[in-house]
Parts: structure tokens; sequence; C-alpha cells
């Protein structure tokens, strides 16, 4: 486990001593596939480390469709931001795509862990930021970038997507129809 740990939370101000107290606050779950983490409408009391499988969030849009807004793989944290830190109801619902194995931290472990660990402050605020930075990119990806593009990107950037994710809410996460991203696909792999 203190492997991922490692991996996750990277930082230089953290020693190895802070990485095995922030270890010693999360517990390893196991979740089968259609395991809902956070339903739509609940508070986020935790956020999770993936260790292994997929993880996707997504919304319902104005007419009720499912319209994907992350795909989690190994290594990544799994979070609603918004929900856990204002303690509001979530939008998205996070559901385990495949059988997967996370690493769960409490809120109250993490805010005591952010406000007693200043390395942990530190590596927090830097996470925030890139997060902030990917989500705009992926923001001007919608529209500077061609579905094609953007479906290329994918596959670069998370393989395992395409690999175990039905088609339709891969459409939907790269804002596309079924019917293009097929199109798509038949393009790209002759």
């Amino acid at each position: 486990m203190i492997d991922i740990i490692k991996s996750a939370y990277q930082h230089p101000l953290l020693s190895e001593e802070d990485l095995q107290r922030i270890a010693s606050a999360h517990r390893k779950e196991e979740m089968e596939k259609g395991h809902v983490l956070l339903g739509e409408g609940k508070v986020a009391n935790e956020y999770y480390i993936l260790e292994s499988g997929l993880i996707r969030s997504f919304v319902h849009d104005y007419d009720g469709n499912e319209i994907t807004t992350e795909f989690f793989v190994a290594g990544e944290i799994v979070i609603v931001p918004t929900s856990l830190f204002r303690r509001s109801p979530s939008q998205e619902t996070l559901v385990a795509v495949t059988g997967s194995v996370l690493l769960k931290i409490g809120f109250a472990e993490f805010q005591e862990l952010f406000h007693g660990i200043p390395g942990f402050s530190e590596w927090g605020r830097l996470w925030f930021t890139h997060q902030l930075f990917a989500m705009k990119q992926r923001s001007l990806d919608m529209i500077t970038e061609t579905a094609t593009n953007r479906y290329l990107k994918l596959m670069r950037d998370k393989p395992q997507i395409i690999q175990y994710v039905p088609l339709k809410q891969i459409a939907s996460f790269l804002g596309i129809t079924d019917t293009s991203l097929s199109r798509i696909r038949k393009e790209i792999i002759p």
C-alpha cells in the first residue's frame, strides 16, 4: 500500500514518516463492477486512491441522459471535490466500471492530516492547481480539437478506458454521439 501512497502523494516536503502517517489513515476497499461509490444528491465523506480498476463519474443532462464527466484509472485520486470540500450534495455519481481496489480516506482524517502536516497541505495546493489546469485544458480541447484528436488523446493517456468502457460512455465523455465514435474508430482502426 505504501508504494501507491508515495506515488499519489508525491511532494518534496513529505517525509517518509509523513507518508507512513498518511498511509495509516487510508483503508483498502474492494468494489465490484457497478458499485456506486457516491450517488447523485449524496454528500461525499471520503475520497479514494484507485489501486486497480476503473471508476467513472457522470451526471444527468436536462433530458436525463448520462454524460460521463471523468474516468479514473489506477494511481489517480477518485474524488468529487465540490461535494467533499463544500459539504454539498454531489451532482455527479461515481461508479466502478470494473472490479476495483481503492484506498479510502475519510474527510475528518484528511482534514487532520492536511492541517497537521505542512508538506501535505503543500501537496494539496499543488494537486488542486494541477486539476484546475487539466480541467481548463479539457475545456479548450473540446473547442479546439477534433473529435478524432480527442479520441486519440484518450487512447494515448488512458488506453484501459478504450478496452473496458462501453462506447456510449466514451462518446459522452468526448462530447460526441455513439455513431460518430463508431465512424472515428473505423477510420483509425481499418
